[in-house]
């Protein structure tokens, strides 16, 4: 499995600290069974477990792409909490079905593009840091969003940080390209991703599933003349 780039600096410095306090435990001046001992053995142990968390949080696992061109993957990994019929007038410009995945600190936090298509649009906002379920999350919260133009329709998807994130990463420039399954962004320890769809497409996810980035199947899409 590989490790996002962007994790590399944490890892490196986590692996660092560790080997520190591991060769202070070794060969440190304090007498074995001594407070200062026990605490450095302690504070060995935490970071090693920091380094580790850090390599598992920023894995970046290929998906299994569906092979059927017209399946709209998830663009996030987590769990569906909502699915709602919206007016989109930023990029959409109209009634949209908007599919909300909450990501967890424990989930794959690589954002990957759930249709091909081209970017047509690139905003991030500032803003706060509430918690990424809530509904004002997506009103509030600092994210960046993404609009991508498909032969059937444009999608929007909209990276939303959490509680505990401090980072939005957003890779494709407008006038790019991307392509279903592969990698657009990253966003940093607990967050939120809204996916907005044409009306007209058939949504297939439901609330209360578990999906995973770039290969679950969120939706198909459909020309707009098609029932």
């Amino acid at each position: 499995m590989t490790i996002a780039r962007e994790g590399y600096p944490f890892a490196m410095a986590g692996g660092v600290l560790a080997g520190v306090c591991w060769a202070s435990v070794g060969f440190g001046p304090t007498t074995p069974g001594s407070l200062a001992h026990v605490l450095l053995l302690g504070a060995a142990l935490v970071t090693s477990a920091a380094a580790v968390f850090v390599l598992w949080f920023f894995r970046n696992p290929e998906p299994d792409i569906p092979t059927d061109p017209s399946v709209v993957v998830a663009p996030g990994q987590g769990k569906v909490i909502r699915i709602d019929e919206v007016e989109e007038d930023t990029f959409i410009g109209g009634p949209a079905t908007k599919i909300s995945i909450f990501l967890s600190v424990f989930d794959v936090h690589v954002q990957r593009s759930p249709v091909d298509g081209v970017v047509e649009q690139k905003i991030y906002r500032p803003g706060a840091y509430a918690v990424a379920w809530a509904d004002k999350a997506s009103e509030d919260n600092e994210m960046a969003s993404l609009g991508i133009a498909t032969e059937h329709g444009r999608v929007l998807v909209r990276q939303i940080a959490g509680l505990v994130a401090r980072r939005i990463l957003t890779d494709p420039e407008e006038g790019g390209r991307v392509e279903r399954g592969r990698r657009f962004g990253l966003i940093r320890f607990g967050s939120r991703v809204d996916l907005f769809l044409p009306r007209h497409w058939e949504v297939v996810s439901q609330v209360g599933d578990r999906v995973v980035v770039g290969a679950t199947p969120m939706a198909r899409q459909r020309p707009e003349n098609t029932g």
